[in-house]
């Protein structure tokens, strides 16, 4: 079942609990003239996602399929989506166009953004935020809808369970116990920390945002930048002080 709620100004947030892993899956629909999907989802849950996207929007409007870097929920459903929206064209990192254009392009070249390249959409007018490395991939990037101050944060500020679709307090110790929770098993270390990492955590946090979307987990609505610092506090501790 796909659970859909607006969670800012055509911004609908379409998430897929997994109960075995205590996971939420969450993928953004960005309504406007050039629709906008960012994560693809599961190939297993594409349809969930599908006909919920069907219920937002036709799907041959549907204009972009953006993520941040190739993963199973990222992008796994690539194709399926291509297919069922031919008029779509992906949207990743030059990186992730160049390098993986095997998973990223394998029926439709993707546009591959470079750092602080914009992309718009109608009204909406998203900013490409490379940030190799974080949460995980050379590839990775986000992107900040620059109208609303919205960042499609992908796997930052990960939370597990079956959260409210919007919160305005404190992600940031969910998240915390989030990764403690995986530092004990085989999804251990999945942030590499180094001193680039602090320089992008520092970037996105002066773009200053008031909504954090994020991929597993509540979406956060208030002081980004701060709930962003306190994250790279939390990210070092856990994962190491930087060399």
């Amino acid at each position: 079942m796909a659970v859909i709620d607006e969670v800012g100004p055509d911004l609908f947030r379409i998430s897929v609990f997994a109960s075995k892993v205590n996971l939420q899956f969450n993928h953004f629909l960005v309504r406007d003239e050039q629709p906008l999907l960012f994560h693809t989802g599961l190939k297993e849950t594409f349809p969930l996602v599908r006909d919920a996207v069907a219920g937002l929007i036709e799907l041959s409007r549907l204009r972009w399929i953006g993520f941040s870097h190739v993963e199973s929920d990222e992008c796994g459903s690539l194709a399926e989506w291509l297919a069922a929206a031919p008029g779509a064209q992906p949207l990743c990192s030059q990186i992730g166009a160049r390098v993986n254009r095997d998973f990223t392009s394998s029926v439709k070249a993707a546009r591959g953004m470079a750092d602080g390249e914009s992309l718009e959409t109608g009204k909406y007018r998203f900013r490409f935020c490379r940030t190799a490395q974080l949460p995980h991939g050379w590839d990775a990037g986000l992107l900040f809808e620059e109208t609303t101050r919205t960042l499609l944060c992908s796997d930052l500020l990960h939370q597990n369970g079956d959260c409210a679709a919007v919160v305005g307090g404190d992600v940031v110790e969910r998240c915390r116990q989030a990764i403690l929770e995986y530092q004990t098993g085989v999804l251990a270390d999945y942030v590499p920390y180094s001193p680039r990492t602090a320089e992008n955590m520092r970037r996105l946090a002066a773009l200053e945002p008031r909504t954090l979307a994020a991929m597993h987990g509540s979406t956060f609505v208030g002081d980004g930048a701060q709930a962003l610092r306190d994250l790279d506090i939390v990210l070092r501790e856990v994962f190491g002080t930087p060399i």
